[in-house]
């Protein structure tokens, strides 16, 4: 790769880069610029390359800072990127390799100096460092007549259409990747200020003028990226081919006699891994910046997003004029059978699942789509599996894949295809062998687990509240539970009748406390509040499971032998409910149905086999009149997104870009967020 390599720590005294950062201005047609920009190296791939190659410029960067509001120099390099920016469509036509190399090199030392900015300055002086003019030939200083900002909009704007109009192909692939990680460097503004997006400038250019233009299109590439999951391409490291890099080949002589090649520290580690070379990093930060462009500027009025309704009013390709009508016209078509598989296949990643929910939620056309897949359960069990292994996802991750379940629950077709659709073999799933099972009993046996889960460490009421309202919007169409599901369902009321009863006597001995006292200091009375709290909330959960037991018993009795078989086993559990105003109305039915059973098992005499007890019960939900049950409203409940979403979504997908984006970004100047817990702790946006 030409010249010897020089180590990280000998960059800070590069010639190159010493005169960039210094206090000489560099006329933007010096040939200074095509020395600088022919230097060869393998690209950063990850968060630690890329945070060896940071911590070893930080001096020059530092230095470029000072002297850049004296030089302008920054805007000279912009220009030269921008001169060759402008021709980039057609040299990819023409694989004008070195031109296109030229270029990616231009991109990167800006976003490796956009980079220092952003977390260093205030917005302000970022976008001056944009403004910053060259001295006069003279020496004297430029007029500044430029307003404020217009060279950060023209240079925002060069990047959203490099990645429009310049098509993917393994040589433009880097070039690519750059730019989706100069406007990420860019946006991620907000990871370092606590101030809502439509306050900075950067996303007010994004949102409006020239860049909003390209919104549809620009949305629609993204997606592409996403979708195409294209790997990327070997050659672009050094060393990975027998004859060496594609971009190596083509510039190796023109390199040997410039700046000394950048190693990234990655020679003294041998070749990367086959698990490496896969990544699809250009799909993963097409994602990323698809969940950042959506995210922000949602409730400002002001600041219209452009981006959100392109990717949340995009119909299906191969079914033009089926879509699902709405008073949005479609800006783009893609192909649904396409997202739907790679969305399947990418569940287990956070960005994924947060963008499913984006789109399920908000996309009428992608949701219509969804519900008419006859292999639901190519989705729903990645989803499944999220809840499963709560203890290895984030509380985030969690969220929204029991909220996509809870919306999918809203469509009464899919409650009852569910119950249709067998699935076997499920080897994740631990407490039992499954070899065979209802998609929908698997449903409610993942659902069930998440709430034991949780009253057991994480205490969440949101979590309680959604997993019971997707089984209440199923509950009607339970259908052919098995005897393990119905045995979980009504373990779970044991579970939380236990809870109930030690929560009571909680309160009863802490108000006999209180009396032996004789006074109600400011501890004990704060405790019998908190007692108070959790006893209304639980009550509200088992009135809840009540209420979904007593739907499926009114709707599709006859269909769920084994469920009436565990109510009559643990029949016992509902006598101390009987007089609570809670909850006897609800119980009134399940000790009709129970007494009805009851009689007729009394005729089978003592021990009776459990074969006989189910046959029983099979031929007596034939002859059982459901007019002898009241009737109470249906179970429905509809997701509805929170007033302020930001205040959610922006700090999570923050925090999908700072631990997923091969990014690095000093953890000690995040404002947005905690990255030193588990849990995300959000700051105030």
């Amino acid at each position: 790769m030409g010249a010897t390599s020089s180590s990280l720590n000998e960059l800070s005294s590069n010639e190159y880069l010493k005169r960039l950062s210094g206090s000489e201005a560099i006329d933007q047609m010096d040939p200074f610029w095509n020395q600088l920009l022919s230097f060869s190296f393998q690209i950063p791939v990850n968060s630690s390359d890329a945070r060896l190659l940071e911590e070893s410029t930080e001096v020059i960067a530092r230095n470029f800072a000072l002297n850049n509001c004296h030089t302008g120099n920054l805007r000279s390099l912009i220009h030269n990127f921008l001169i060759r920016a402008s021709e980039l469509k057609a040299s990819a036509q023409c694989e004008d390799n070195i031109f296109i190399w030229q270029t990616y090199n231009a991109l990167f030392i800006i976003r490796s100096l956009c980079k220092y900015f952003v977390e260093h300055l205030s917005e302000e002086l970022l976008l001056h460092q944009f403004d910053c003019l060259p001295p006069k030939p003279d020496g004297s200083p430029a007029d500044d007549t430029a307003e404020i900002g217009s060279q950060a909009e023209e240079f925002l704007t060069a990047l959203v259409e490099l990645v429009v109009d310049v098509p993917v192909l393994n040589f433009t692939y880097a070039l690519h990747l750059e730019a989706l990680n100069t406007l990420l460097v860019l946006s991620s503004i907000q990871m370092f200020r606590t101030q809502p997006a439509s306050q900075f400038a950067v996303y007010r250019i994004l949102m409006q003028g020239k860049c909003a233009i390209h919104a549809p299109v620009l949305m629609k590439v993204l997606m592409w990226n996403y979708l195409n999951h294209e790997k990327c391409p070997a050659e672009l490291y050094r060393g990975h081919s027998d004859d060496g890099g594609l971009i190596y080949n083509a510039t190796a002589a023109l390199a040997s006699s410039l700046w000394s090649v950048v190693t990234l520290g990655m020679g003294s580690r041998g070749k990367k891994s086959e698990v490496d070379l896969s990544d699809t990093l250009l799909a993963n930060q097409s994602l990323l910046f698809i969940l950042v462009l959506v995210s922000h500027c949602t409730c400002d009025k002001s600041v219209p997003n452009p981006y959100r309704q392109a990717l949340f009013s995009f119909t299906d390709s191969q079914e033009p004029g089926h879509s699902v009508p709405t008073h949005v016209p479609s800006t783009f078509k893609l192909d649904m059978s396409k997202l739907y598989s790679v969305l399947c296949l990418t569940l287990h990643d956070d960005q994924t699942t947060l963008l499913l929910y984006l789109l399920i939620h908000q996309n009428p056309n992608v949701k219509a789509f969804i519900l008419s897949r006859t292999n639901i359960d190519q989705l729903v069990m990645p989803l499944l599996q999220i809840l499963y292994h709560t203890h290895e996802r984030s509380s985030h991750h969690i969220y929204m894949g029991l909220i996509v379940l809870l919306v999918l629950s809203e469509d009464e077709v899919f409650n009852k295809s569910v119950h249709e659709i067998t699935v076997k073999n499920i080897q994740w799933y631990k407490e039992k062998p499954l070899s065979e099972i209802s998609l929908g009993g698997l449903l409610i046996l993942v659902v069930i687990r998440t709430i034991q889960y949780n009253m057991t460490r994480m205490r969440d009421k949101y979590l309680h509240t959604n997993c019971l309202a997707a089984l209440a919007n199923m509950s009607s169409h339970f259908t052919n539970l098995s005897s393990f599901v119905a045995q979980k369902i009504i373990n779970l009321f044991s579970q939380l009748c236990k809870r109930h009863s030690k929560l009571v006597d909680q309160i009863r001995q802490s108000a006999m406390n209180s009396q032996a006292s004789d006074q109600t200091d400011e501890q004990t009375d704060s405790e019998q509040q908190d007692y108070l709290q959790d006893l209304s909330v639980l009550e509200e959960v088992l009135r809840m499971v009540l209420e979904i037991i007593n739907s499926c018993l009114s709707s599709s009795l006859q269909h769920n032998p084994h469920l009436i078989y565990s109510l009559l086993y643990q029949k016992s559990l509902f006598a101390s409910f009987r007089g609570h105003p809670t909850f006897q109305d609800i119980i009134q039915n399940i000790d009709t149905v129970l007494a009805f059973f009851s009689a007729r098992l009394e005729a089978l005499g003592p021990n009776p086999s459990p074969s006989d007890v189910l046959a029983t019960i099979k031929e007596g939900s034939m002859a059982f009149k459901k007019d002898k049950l009241k009737k109470f409203p249906e179970l429905k409940f509809k997701y509805v997104e929170e007033e302020s979403p930001e205040e959610f979504f922006v700090p999570y997908v923050w925090s999908l870009v700072y631990h997923s984006s091969n990014l690095y970004f000093n953890p000690s100047r995040i404002l947005l967020f905690s990255v030193n817990t588990n849990s995300l702790e959000v700051a105030h946006v």
